[in-house]
């Protein structure tokens, strides 16, 4: 996981996205099935421990979020994206509402996203998984 160095507030393109499923926009409600669907399938490869299957599924389930709307993503972010991938990144997606903020990758061999990323100026920020829920550590 990669902090982007962008941030923004999730509210505008949350907002969008709400009036534009309200509104019955047929193409908002196909993304965010499509984004649901590989969401299932994307717990069913963890729980399976299938986790090539996991990788590229993150890929697509970025590409779906992506469809959502035009503010999901941004110039600089899509090139580290395609970097992480030429550099043997099987998938990822943004964090969050899109825009900005973390960009989680899966690759089998690591090692080359994160010289890449590095090169790049984006920071690794460790993380783990539990039952628990997001919990924050700060080391002092």
């Amino acid at each position: 996981m990669f902090f982007t160095g962008y941030s923004r507030r999730a509210e505008e393109l949350l907002d969008d996205q709400r009036q534009r499923t309200e509104a019955g926009d047929e193409g908002m409600i196909d993304a965010l099935r499509a984004v649901e669907e590989v969401g299932v399938q994307i717990r069913t490869a963890l729980e399976d421990g299938d986790t090539g299957a996991f990788g590229g599924l993150m890929h697509e389930h970025w590409v779906r979020k992506r469809e959502r709307s035009k503010g999901m993503s941004r110039r600089e972010i899509d090139e580290a994206y395609d970097a992480a991938l030429a550099n043997g990144a099987l998938g990822g997606k943004l964090t969050g509402a899109g825009g900005g903020g973390f960009l989680v990758v899966y690759a089998s061999d690591p090692k080359s996203v994160r010289k890449k990323m590095t090169e790049l100026g984006l920071p690794e920020v460790r993380f783990g998984f539990d039952h628990d829920g997001s919990t924050l550590l700060v080391r002092e």
